[in-house]
């Protein structure tokens, strides 16, 4: 598409910009299977009795998800958006086969490195793209609709994936269809989404870009949000820490809800309503920060956060766990696209890819932390002190973004 044929907005861009939502449903979906059916694996097919042993998963996954974050934003840059799509996504094809086949745990958490770069590659560059495509004035819109279609994925899966795996057992059934989900996201990828980097050059030529230096290096960038940015700063710390309460929903919640005898249906039934209701109320949320700002939905959302861990020392039947999954989804549904479209906000066109790559980097970084944190803390201090510090640790992040963090220099509206 020639640039000046182009235009920003999501009018405009509708076709393109629904073929990256319906691929990151996909994205989603590999993630979802993973959710419900992986811990049940650990316990019941490879008897694994220590939480942080069995969280090794989750902490593989992290430590991969974070770094290519950052690479993936680099290179989207450099390279383009799409053939990083297409690369997330010939990383996810082996993740199925290699769980179907694995003779022992550590071939479990080696998929889930290669999980941990689909995630990373594919789902930063359906963020990324579809924040190139509708430009400055509806961006909490389009993050919001994003992180819609990825975590309804999310929720579909793990409910199906539950079902699935209550009758035939967590494999092979479950992971023949994340199979079937990799091929298709990743031809889509290839033959059907174009690319979105000539969007970015199209922004800059409006001149109503923030007044901050726009040829930044990758360790300038990483400074820039980790530390040197008020507002990015209280960004990366908050993502990291709402991964730390993700984490205990991914893996501490079906471990608890199993050693109760719950079924995996019942666990899968949880898993999905923790999800559907966070992918659902992000279209409210992403829009609502378009008008009220970003700092009020991000520090609600950490409460509720903080809130919904603790009311897991609470939870004593069906009923309850489901409490605890909807209030917590809708804590990071208020928190999750709204801190994508602050970072989109303060980054320069320029290097916008890098910063939600450096910060995305942080924010998944979370998921390795929170894996070693709460199952070293379950297994030597036990569930009540280890739930009761990660609530208090992510309403501290939220008073952290309320005192640290500036409103985007950026407006949207």
């Amino acid at each position: 598409m020639k640039e000046r044929s182009m235009k920003l907005g999501l009018r405009p861009n509708l076709t393109q910009f629904i073929l990256l939502a319906i691929n990151n449903a996909f994205v989603g979906s590999m993630v979802g299977i993973e959710r419900t059916v992986v811990p049940v694996l650990g316990k019941q097919s490879f008897h694994l009795n220590s939480l942080s042993v069995l969280l090794a998963f989750i902490v593989s996954f992290g430590i991969v998800k974070g770094p290519l974050n950052l690479v993936a934003g680099r290179l989207a840059d450099q390279w383009g958006r799409k053939p990083i799509l297409i690369l997330g996504w010939v990383c996810g094809l082996p993740v199925p086969l290699m769980a179907i086949f694995a003779p022992s745990w550590g071939w479990i958490i080696g998929a889930n490195l290669l999980l941990g770069a689909n995630q990373g590659f594919a789902w930063s560059m359906t963020v990324t793209s579809k924040i190139d495509l509708v430009g400055p004035a509806r961006r909490g819109l389009a993050l919001g609709i994003n992180e819609f279609s990825g975590y309804i994925g999310v929720a579909f899966i793990s409910g199906v994936a539950g079902y699935l795996a209550s009758i035939y057992g967590p494999r092979p059934i479950p992971f023949v269809v994340a199979e079937v989900i990799a091929v298709v996201g990743l031809l889509m990828a290839w033959i059907v989404i174009r690319d979105t980097l000539p969007h970015t050059r199209l922004e800059m030529s409006t001149g109503n870009q923030v007044g901050i230096q726009t040829r930044l290096g990758i360790g300038q960038v990483i400074a820039m949000v980790s530390f040197k940015n008020r507002t990015l700063l209280a960004c990366s710390q908050a993502g990291l820490v709402n991964k730390l309460s993700d984490t205990a929903v991914w893996g501490l919640i079906p471990v608890m809800m199993a050693q109760s005898h719950y079924s995996v249906a019942q666990i899968g039934l949880v898993s999905g309503m923790y999800a559907a209701t966070w992918g659902v109320l992000q279209l409210l949320s992403g829009t609502w920060s378009d008008k009220v700002g970003r700092k009020t939905p991000i520090v609600l959302g950490q409460i509720l956060n903080g809130i919904g861990i603790g009311f897991i020392l609470l939870t004593h039947s069906l009923a309850m766990w489901v409490i605890t999954a909807l209030l917590m989804g809708i804590g990071t549904a208020l928190v999750y696209p709204v801190l994508l479209s602050a970072v989109g906000d303060e980054a320069h066109p320029v290097w916008r890819g890098s910063a939600l790559g450096v910060y995305r980097m942080w924010r998944d970084g979370g998921y390795a932390i929170g894996g070693i944190l709460i199952g070293f803390g379950v297994d030597w201090l036990g569930n009540e002190r280890t739930i009761g510090t990660l609530a208090a640790i992510v309403l501290v992040s939220a008073m952290f973004v309320l005192f640290g963090m500036e409103e985007p220099l950026q407006k949207t509206r």
